[in-house]
């Protein structure tokens, strides 16, 4: 059986030092990120495209609300898709499973048809609620809890996540963005990686052991085989209905306006989680210390979702930054907008080893920063980033086209946020949760996510392209909202501490 490596692999800061079955999740996860991130490059940009030049011709406000809903529902659909491999399928089956779906939904996206279009998301945020949550929950099952290098492996394995989110928007863009290809290669461009990856993912599984393989109840009883059974009737259940929702939606006999949606999106994941998380403490069968650490989860992931707020104006306000404000020629070549994109994850890949190495020297010297306080630095540093936009959105208000290196600058200091808080906070959602809820807890690690996603759509929809002037105002609004909580974090380090019971 493999499970939980015990022994570290002294001196070797590398893939080779940690369990073979991190190899696996490894490049999976990295040709779904190339899938998503290339994707998700062209989705603004497409949606704001007049019709006549093959996009879908929304306004601002309406692209960049559906942009918000597709990013938030891909994480919202984590909390079911970790119950279902918790319960009925087995993480390692969840995976297989919707990496399926995600492919299929790629590809429906290079059907140059609105309904394929729409279609193809919500296939995407079926399957990458499927197999997102539960391909870092066998990361965390691949490593003992006082495991040294169990941080190091998740930053290794974000390496990976951001290898693929770095090649995505290249290749996706240039074909999408080019007048010999167009869009829809671009979407087919990534159902192509899809595949890569599912064939990988095959190929290696063995590697894997009995890390995620079974679902927590595969007892053989007459009541464990009837819990099941009603399992798969409320899956099938949920599914008919968001299916025949769709349905209703797509054929107009249910009106939806996108940003009207996002709005009580917003405050429902907000109530839910909440909703959740009490019901957890006071029915789940908690103990005391299990209580503490998951309402320590619940607020980290709250910060969290602030960090998403902003960062995740990458896809939409600093997408269309890029395309409409920033001079893009080099010679006689224009840049596709959609390669920025790319920044953040060429960044990561460069600087996650360094991270991975830092904490673990800082560890062994008893000198790291508790958990709540790297997540504090995070939000600031994000705020940093924004703060440089303030003066090149200045500029751009007089009417000028800003050099490239402001957002490079943006992206550089939005990477070193996200370092101190992404792949350490799925390590701590890992370690915090109670074992029989490990799924579903990074579940909640990704609601929160969806709800940074709504926040950053809602955010990006007021950016008025015909009112430059209110470019700077609203990137100082960022700050404050994003710098503010990572400062109010710092003033709450003690209390969130013994939260956590003991876990640093």
């Amino acid at each position: 059986m493999t499970g939980p490596s015990a022994a570290p692999a002294a001196g070797r800061p590398s893939l080779l030092a940690h369990p073979p079955g991190l190899r696996t999740l490894f490049f999976t996860e990295m040709w779904e990120r190339f899938s998503y991130y290339g994707m998700r490059a062209l989705l603004v940009l497409f949606m704001v495209e007049a019709v006549g030049n093959g996009g879908l011709g929304f306004n601002d406000a309406t692209a960049t609300a559906v942009y918000g809903l597709y990013t938030a529902a891909v994480y919202a659909v984590a909390l079911p898709g970790g119950w279902i491999a918790d319960r009925l399928l087995g993480a390692q089956r969840a995976i297989w499973y919707g990496g399926i779906v995600i492919m299929l939904g790629h590809f429906a996206l290079a059907i140059p048809s609105v309904t394929a279009f729409f279609l193809g998301l919500l296939l995407i945020i079926l399957g990458t609620g499927l197999l997102k949550p539960n391909i870092s929950a066998v990361v965390g099952e691949l490593y003992a809890a006082d495991d040294p290098r169990r941080d190091s492996g998740f930053t290794l394995f974000y390496m990976g996540i951001n290898i693929g989110a770095a090649f995505g928007p290249l290749v996706c863009s240039t074909l999408g963005e080019s007048e010999q290809f167009g869009w829809h290669y671009g979407f087919a461009a990534a159902g192509v990686g899809m595949a890569c990856g599912l064939a990988y993912f095959r190929y290696s599984r063995h590697r894997l052991g009995d890390a995620g393989r079974y679902p927590s109840n595969r007892g053989t009883t007459p009541a464990e085989r009837a819990a099941r059974r009603r399992g798969w009737v409320a899956v099938g259940t949920a599914v008919a209905g968001v299916v025949a929702l769709a349905g209703a939606v797509l054929s107009g006999a249910v009106a939806v306006d996108a940003v009207t949606l996002a709005s009580y999106a917003t405050v429902g994941i907000v109530v839910y989680a909440g909703l959740y998380i009490g019901w957890l403490v006071l029915f789940g069968g908690l103990t005391p210390v299990e209580r503490g650490r998951v309402l320590a989860i619940f607020v980290l992931s709250m910060a969290a979702a602030m960090f998403w707020s902003g960062f995740e104006q990458a896809g939409s306000t600093l997408n269309l930054f890029a395309e409409r404000y920033t001079n893009r020629v080099l010679g006689s070549f224009e840049i596709p907008a959609g390669w920025f994109q790319s920044l953040n994850a060429v960044f990561i890949v460069v600087l996650a080893p360094v991270f991975a190495g830092a904490w673990v020297a800082l560890a062994s010297r008893h000198r790291e920063p508790s958990t709540p306080a790297k997540f504090a630095i995070g939000l600031v540093t994000l705020a940093l980033g924004f703060a440089v936009l303030i003066p090149a959105a200045g500029f751009v208000a007089g009417g000028e086209r800003v050099l490239p290196t402001w957002l490079i600058t943006t992206y550089l200091l939005h990477t070193i946020g996200e370092l101190t808080l992404s792949p350490v906070g799925l390590s701590v959602t890992t370690k915090l949760a109670p074992h029989r809820y490990v799924g579903q807890m990074m579940g909640i690690w990704f609601l929160t996510s969806a709800l940074g996603n709504l926040l950053a759509g809602l955010t990006a929809g007021r950016f008025d392209p015909d009112a430059l002037g209110d470019m700077p105002g609203l990137y100082l609004q960022i700050v404050l909202m994003t710098g503010g909580t990572g400062l109010l974090l710092l003033l709450c380090l003690r209390p969130i501490r013994r939260l956590m019971g003991g876990i640093h």
